[in-house]
């Protein structure tokens, strides 16, 4: 069974740090696109950062540069997601995803699709809960 599992998620206060996992079973992560995305209460599901399959190039939304960074480890076919510097704001349900590298999909676009572009990539993960309070 293909899947992709989310985990790391957690109730942290402003300031803080978590480390978000994504790991993919049945499917080679290394040959995807990969992405994570929130969706706050309330709220579409947005992209925060995506990263190309070939040559790792990122793409990160604009109220989390300096804060977040993505990276993979082919050795556990693991995308990992490390938070600091956490507010409010950050709080919602973080999901991965994995898109096929083509027709080439550029990252910034793949962050950027709303709703209905997002039901084409091809799995997502359960999500993992972050609250970002006091």
């Amino acid at each position: 069974q293909v899947q992709i599992v989310e985990s790391g998620g957690g109730l942290v206060q402003p300031g803080g740090s978590l480390r978000l996992s994504c790991e993919g079973f049945g499917v080679n992560l290394d040959y995807y696109n990969v992405g994570w995305f929130r969706q706050a209460p309330g709220k579409e599901r947005e992209g925060v950062v995506c990263m190309d399959a070939s040559d790792y190039s990122t793409y990160y939304r604009d109220s989390v540069k300096g804060r977040f960074t993505i990276s993979r480890e082919s050795a556990k076919n693991t995308v990992y997601l490390q938070m600091i510097d956490l507010k409010p704001e950050d709080t919602g349900v973080y999901y991965c995803t994995a898109h096929r590298p083509w027709p080439v999909t550029p990252v910034q676009e793949m962050c950027d699709r709303t709703s209905l572009g997002q039901a084409e990539f091809n799995y997502w993960g359960q999500g993992t809960q972050v609250n970002v309070s006091s």
